[in-house]
C-alpha cells in the first residue's frame, strides 16, 4: 500500500432548497405519495416546455460564491441524452461547455496540515426520479424528476479518504450556511460520486480512474475510497489491466463492484436545449448575489465570542444551525444584552419560529427588568398561540414586574416582619434563608418582582437588623 497514492476527484449532487421544481411549478420537497408531485413538464411529455427557476440560478450562484468560484455572465442549459429508466423522457437537462460557476476552491485542514483543493466547476441539472423494487415487481416514483440540483466537480487533488471526508465535511458546512440546501445525507439531497486512480508514490501522470457512485454517507465514502484503493493495488500488482469503468460499494462486503463501462461525454451525446434561452447574469446580478453571502462559519464564531462575549460553547452551538445563527445574528445587534438573547433562544426549542424582532424585544424587556426571565417562555407560548404586540401580550398575562420602588420596600418590610425564623437564620450566616424570603416576596407580588432588585433590597434591610 505505501507504494501507491490515490488520485482522488468527487462528484457531489446536492439537492437546492427551492418550493419548487427547476421547470415546473410542482413542490420539490421530499415525500408524498408516488407520481403525486410530478406533472407533464417534470416528466418531459411531447408538447411541454420548461421554464427555468430564476430562485434556481440564485441559488446555485450563492454557492458558487460560498465555494470561491467565478460567476460567468453567460451560461446555458444542455440535453444529457442517456437512458434514465426512472427520467421517462430520457434525457436530462443539464450544463456542458458554459456551466454557471468554475475555478473554486476549498482550504480543509487534515491532521494539522492545511490543503487546498480546487473546484472545477459547478453547473444547475435536473434530478432523476427512482426505481422502487419489491418482492411483486419494480416501479418509476418520478416525485424527484425535475428536482433542482447542483453538481460540484472537484480537481483531482485528494489523496486520502481523510482528505476526501474534510472536503465533504466543509462542502457542506458551507452549502448550509449559506442557505440553499440542507446537505442532508440520509435523505438523499447530498449525494457523492467518488472518482479515483492509484498510481506509484511521487509519480505525477493520471491512470486510469474508476467512478463509484451515489454514495450518501460519509461514513461509507471513507470505506468505498479504502477497498477501491486495495482492489486496484491488486489488479495493478497481479499485473492484470484496470479498465474506466462505474462500479457500486457494498458496505455489508466492504468490496466495490463493477456496474457499466465507464462513458465519456461523447456518448451521451450532449447539445444545446432548444427550449430554454442561455442565462444572463449581469453585473448588477452579481452585487445582488455577492450581499447575500454571509460571513464564513468561523468568523461568525469569532464575533460570538469575542464581541458578543457568549461561552465558547454557547457560541458553537448557534453556529452549529445556520438558520438558528442568522436568526441570533439579526437579533444581536438591537439588543443590550447579547448573552442573554443566546440563553433564551437555546432554551427554546423551535426558536426558529419566531422572529428575530420578537427575540430582540423578549431580551430588552428582561434586560431592563420590565419582565423576569421566566415570562420570555409565557409570552412566546402565547405569541405562538395567537401572535400580536409583546408589548400587549405583557399586560394581558400581567408579567410586568414592579416598577414601584415604594411598592417593593413595603412589602420587604412585610416579608421580614412575617418572618422571624428565615431573619434569624441568615443573620446566623445561613445564605439560604434569603431563598425562603425572596419567595415570599414573589408570591406577595405574584412573581411581579424583579428578583435581583428584590434580594438585594432584602440583603440591605437584613443588613441593618
Amino acid at each position: 500500500m505505501a507504494k501507491y497514492e490515490c488520485v482522488i476527484g468527487l462528484e457531489v449532487h446536492i439537492e437546492l432548497r427551492t418550493k419548487t421544481k427547476i421547470f415546473c411549478d410542482c413542490p420539490a420537497d421530499h415525500g408524498g405519495d408516488p407520481n403525486t408531485r410530478c406533472c407533464p413538464v417534470c416528466m418531459g411529455m411531447p408538447g411541454t416546455l420548461p421554464v427555468l427557476n430564476k430562485q434556481v440560478v440564485d441559488f446555485a450562484a450563492r454557492a458558487g460564491m460560498m465555494l470561491n468560484c467565478e460567476i460567468a455572465h453567460f451560461s446555458k442549459m444542455d440535453r444529457k441524452n442517456y437512458f434514465y429508466p426512472d427520467l421517462p423522457k430520457a434525457y436530462q437537462i443539464s450544463q456542458l461547455d458554459h456551466p454557471l460557476c468554475e475555478h473554486g476552491y476549498i482550504d480543509v485542514n487534515v491532521n494539522g496540515e492545511e490543503k487546498r483543493i480546487g473546484i472545477t466547476r459547478i453547473h444547475i441539472e435536473e434530478d432523476a426520479g427512482k426505481l422502487v423494487h419489491t418482492d411483486y415487481g419494480s416501479g418509476a416514483d418520478c416525485n424527484r424528476c425535475g428536482v433542482p440540483l447542483i453538481e460540484i466537480v472537484s480537481e483531482p487533488d485528494i489523496r486520502t479518504a481523510a482528505q476526501a471526508r474534510a472536503y465533504l465535511e466543509r462542502l457542506r458546512e458551507l452549502i448550509r450556511w449559506v442557505g440553499v440546501s440542507d446537505c442532508q445525507m440520509e435523505t438523499g439531497s447530498m449525494r457523492c460520486d467518488v472518482n479515483l486512480s492509484i498510481r506509484p508514490v511521487g509519480d505525477t501522470k493520471l491512470y486510469t480512474r474508476t467512478e463509484i457512485k451515489n454514495l450518501n454517507s460519509l461514513k461509507h465514502i471513507v470505506a468505498a475510497i479504502d477497498a477501491e484503493k486495495a482492489r486496484q493495488i491488486d489488479e495493478t500488482e497481479a499485473g492484470r489491466e484496470l479498465v474506466q469503468e462505474t462500479r457500486r460499494y457494498d458496505p455489508e462486503k466492504d468490496k466495490t463492484y463493477s456496474m457499466r463501462v465507464k462513458e465519456n461525454a461523447n456518448d451521451y451525446r450532449y447539445f444545446p436545449d432548444p427550449d430554454l434561452v442561455p442565462i444572463i447574469l449581469t453585473d448588477e446580478d452579481h452585487a445582488r448575489l455577492r450581499a447575500m453571502i454571509p460571513d464564513l462559519p468561523e468568523e461568525r464564531l469569532a464575533k460570538y465570542i469575542n464581541e458578543y462575549k457568549l461561552p465558547e460553547a454557547t457560541a458553537k452551538t448557534l453556529c452549529d444551525e445556520p438558520k438558528l445563527a442568522n436568526l441570533y445574528q439579526a437579533a444581536a445587534d438591537t439588543v443590550k444584552q447579547p448573552k442573554l438573547l443566546a440563553n433564551l433562544m437555546l432554551a427554546d426549542a423551535d426558536a426558529g419560529s419566531i422572529p428575530a424582532e420578537v427575540w430582540a424585544e423578549l431580551t430588552n424587556l428582561c434586560a431592563d427588568g420590565k419582565i423576569n426571565r421566566s415570562a420570555p417562555a409565557k409570552l412566546l407560548e402565547a405569541y405562538r398561540e395567537k401572535g400580536g404586540e409583546i408589548a400587549v401580550l405583557v399586560k394581558e398575562l400581567g408579567l410586568e414586574q414592579v416598577q414601584d420602588t415604594g411598592l417593593l420596600n413595603a412589602v420587604a418590610d412585610e416579608v421580614i416582619a412575617a418572618n422571624p425564623k428565615a431573619v434569624a437564620d441568615y443573620k446566623a450566616g445561613k445564605e439560604a434563608a434569603i431563598k425562603a424570603l425572596m419567595g415570599q416576596v414573589m408570591k406577595r407580588t405574584k412573581g411581579a418582582a424583579n428578583p435581583q432588585e428584590a434580594t438585594e433590597l432584602l440583603k440591605e434591610k437584613l443588613a441593618k437588623l
